[in-house]
């Protein structure tokens, strides 16, 4: 049985920060992965839970809590080649985000998880399913015009 990087994420879903002075020890080894100085669980982590998953199963990694730093891992993927298990996704924060070429500005990355249908001529949204989205793991709706970039970890 071959299992995707999707596949392990979901079975993150519902952890979450610990609010006040106690911590998820499970984020915290997210975070701690590759830098030691995150002390709570209160820090942006979506970048730690990508290099966590990617950890895991042993694909290539950022080793960087930036969000930005995907855009140099794997490959790109454009369209009809994204596939749900295999692509993440590196999204802006707002609108007014520096170009991609910026990797110290604050962003968002997460598993690819799909396009709304609706309407079918145009997708406008994209499905993330990513950590520290509302404080937790989770699939979480985003604008596709916050794309910065698609990336292929691996090969199916």
């Amino acid at each position: 049985m071959n299992i995707t990087a999707f596949d392990l994420a979901q079975r993150f879903v519902g952890a979450r920060e610990v609010p006040g002075a106690l911590r998820n020890p499970q984020i915290m080894a997210m975070l701690q992965l590759d830098n030691k100085w995150p002390e709570d669980d209160s820090v942006a982590w979506c970048s730690a839970f990508v290099n966590y998953i990617a950890w895991l199963l042993r694909l290539p990694r950022s080793k960087d809590l930036r969000a930005r730093s995907w855009l140099n891992v794997g490959r790109p993927v454009f369209g009809k080649d994204l596939t749900v298990g295999f692509d993440i996704a590196i999204l802006s924060r707002t609108d007014n985000d520096p170009d991609e070429t910026v990797i110290a500005s604050p962003n968002h990355v997460g598993f690819y998880g799909g396009f709304d249908k609706y309407p079918p001529e145009q997708f406008q949204n994209i499905y993330i399913l990513g950590g520290n989205q509302d404080d937790s793991v989770n699939i979480t709706m985003f604008p596709v015009q916050r794309i910065l970039g698609l990336r292929r970890l691996y090969e199916q």
